[in-house]
């Protein structure tokens, strides 16, 4: 499983502290997991996760590009 946390900002247009996501068996990285969230929730969650501001972390460490991720992650989102 994958730990989805959204923050500040995030949180309140998106409506949501928290998810689980299932780590697919294949893998995933943050560029794909981003596009998953944003496919599979309503058309708002585009415009907020794809802001210029956005910020990503995985396990509290700010990814500037895309990374592999591994079962057990955490990845939050933050303004």
């Amino acid at each position: 499983m994958l730990r989805v946390v959204f923050f500040a900002r995030v949180r309140e247009e998106l409506g949501c502290d928290a998810l689980e996501v299932t780590y697919p068996a294949g893998g995933i990285d943050l560029d794909r997991l981003q596009e998953q969230l944003c496919k599979e929730n309503a058309a708002v969650w585009r415009s907020v996760l794809e802001q210029d501001n956005m910020i990503r972390a995985v396990n509290h460490i700010v990814i500037t590009e895309n990374a592999d991720l591994h079962d057990g992650d955490e990845v939050a989102f933050f303004p």
